[in-house]
């Protein structure tokens, strides 16, 4: 089998004991299923007014992170709301 980069260094560090298993896995499961289900469930819609400069911030991470920058824009005020 061929490993690329990323794969090998992934092998070597679970082949050398970094890895450890999760503490209380079902409710760590849980609770990240319910954050999702919450992220996911849009039933009010929000308009603001923000600078240039922010947007196109937000637009740049949101493509660094792999989503949308509606996601990330939701999923930040999320986090707010509930105090991470």
């Amino acid at each position: 089998m061929k490993l690329d980069k990323e794969e090998k260094e992934i092998l070597k560090s679970y082949e050398s004991g970094e890895w450890k298993s999760v503490k209380k896995l079902d409710f760590i499961k849980k609770k990240h299923m319910e954050y999702a289900r919450a992220m996911l469930r849009k039933d009010k819609r929000l308009n603001i007014r923000i600078s240039l400069r922010d947007l196109e911030g937000v637009q740049r991470i949101a493509v660094e992170e792999g989503i949308p920058y509606q996601t990330l824009v939701s999923s930040v005020i999320h986090k707010y709301v509930a105090g991470y």
